[in-house]
């Protein structure tokens, strides 16, 4: 990260400081600006769709197959976010990878609580399949909240006989709503996106009376036996890279195909600003470079 890199994402983060204490709704409204703060590429297609009966948008980057698809899965803690925040990081994974990508807009807490985002992450994922991509042609990925969701979808979507896709994605995910890790602490204050204070909110308005040791909200206690390969990316200066430690490490025992990288100096999901940062636009690639890599 050079010097006015840093500056220029420091002084988006500072931008953001007031969303401290603003409602729920204009949390939602805040994260959505995301789409005007990072334009996506000339070029870029944007869709609005329904596919499994959950709404969406399919993002095309110009020179992007139609045959392969990215299922992606916005991040937000499971209260805010949307296709629009992350619209302009699907218009760089379809740009990168080369193929089309589709957002669903589901269902978010505390009016939806959990399983509403599983249920319509699978939904989504059936529909696709059903509308006529094979499994081995799609990949599922997300970030944060949504990373956690990809890998609750894909235990979710295999118990119910549903074909694994070519690979998955999970983007410094929140994969472990009790919050027991010690880099909750031990990183608190080093991570200018994320705290356990307003985790510990989200998660309580995401599980209503559920439990946070259930595997379809917390996939560091899931079953992962027969789940496709999968790549996880993180920073160092996250409060949730011991999730990341956790969910690979019980990827490999159950025998998946997992590889972790843990990327220095960075803080939360830090594809975010891949406009303005060097080590955002490289993270990208390396997802492309993986998903080229399974799907043929």
């Amino acid at each position: 990260m050079t010097r006015q890199e840093r500056e220029a994402v420091l002084a988006f983060l500072k931008s953001n400081e007031a969303a401290e204490g603003l409602s729920l709704p204009e949390q939602r409204t805040r994260m959505d600006s995301l789409a005007a703060f990072f334009p996506v590429a000339d070029g870029t297609e944007v869709e609005p769709a329904t596919v499994g009966g959950i709404k969406g948008e399919w993002v095309r980057a110009r020179h992007a197959r139609t045959d392969a698809v990215v299922l992606y899965l916005h991040g937000g803690g499971y209260v805010v976010g949307s296709p629009a925040s992350h619209r302009h990081l699907l218009g760089a994974v379809s740009d990168m990878g080369g193929l089309v990508a589709f957002a669903p807009d589901y269902r978010l807490a505390p009016e939806h609580p959990f399983p509403a985002a599983v249920d319509d992450a699978v939904a989504t994922y059936k529909g696709l399949l059903d509308s006529g991509f094979p499994a081995n042609k799609i990949a599922i990925m997300g970030d944060s909240a949504g990373g956690g969701l990809t890998i609750a979808a894909l235990v979710a979507a295999r118990d119910k006989g549903l074909p694994m896709p070519a690979c998955a994605v999970a983007i410094s995910p929140w994969a472990d709503l009790t919050q027991s890790g010690e880099t909750y602490r031990t990183r608190a204050g080093r991570d200018p996106m994320l705290a356990k204070k307003s985790l510990d909110e989200s998660a309580a308005l995401y599980l209503g009376s559920a439990d946070a040791r259930s595997p379809l909200a917390s996939p560091v206690f899931a079953d992962m036996k027969g789940l496709p390969p999968l790549l996880i990316q993180v920073g160092t200066e996250e409060v949730l890279h011991g999730d990341s430690q956790i969910l690979a490490a019980r990827a490999d025992e159950a025998g998946v195909d997992v590889s972790l990288e843990n990327w220095g100096g960075m803080a939360h999901v830090w594809h975010i600003f891949h406009p303005l940062l060097g080590e955002g636009r490289d993270a990208i690639a390396r997802i492309a470079s993986f998903v080229k890599t399974h799907i043929a």
